[in-house]
């Protein structure tokens, strides 16, 4: 779950200036064992699925242990069986509060960024933190 407290006053910084470019993507037709190497030879944990360049799913580790491992199937499984569909996007343009709304609503951890329709880089609640400094213990670098 995403918590936001309201005394925490998230900054006027742009999803774009934090979103991770270029964003990872595979088809809807290839195998979850694919879309599985390409996540751990890149060390990320979600792929957006595009068809045409258009954004039309994602499929995160969750999907995979959820939908595929869970139920007994096997890494030949399309991405298109696996994936979640009910996609959420941003703008670039966006504010890191926006994001961070939306993400609390949908209860979701990655939105794709989008410019025309295409994807242009992902943003994590983690990349929202780390550049917000949100849980941050400000004692911890502490040396006196």
């Amino acid at each position: 779950m995403i918590y936001i407290m309201s005394t925490y006053k998230i900054s006027m910084k742009t999803v774009g200036g934090i979103m991770t470019k270029p964003v990872k993507t595979i088809g809807p037709g290839e195998t979850i064992g694919a879309a599985a190497e390409m996540m751990k030879k890149n060390r990320i944990g979600s792929l957006v699925v595009v068809k045409k360049d258009e954004p039309v799913g994602i499929v995160t580790e969750r999907d995979i242990a959820y939908k595929l491992v869970a139920e007994g199937k096997g890494s030949d499984t399309k991405v298109k069986d696996v994936m979640s569909t009910d996609l959420k996007t941003i703008s670039e343009d966006k504010s890191l509060m926006d994001a961070a709304k939306l993400m609390a609503a949908h209860v979701i951890r990655r939105l794709p960024v989008v410019k025309n329709g295409k994807v242009v880089g992902i943003v994590a609640i983690e990349d929202i933190m780390r550049s917000e400094r949100i849980g941050e213990d400000p004692d911890a670098y502490s040396f006196s």
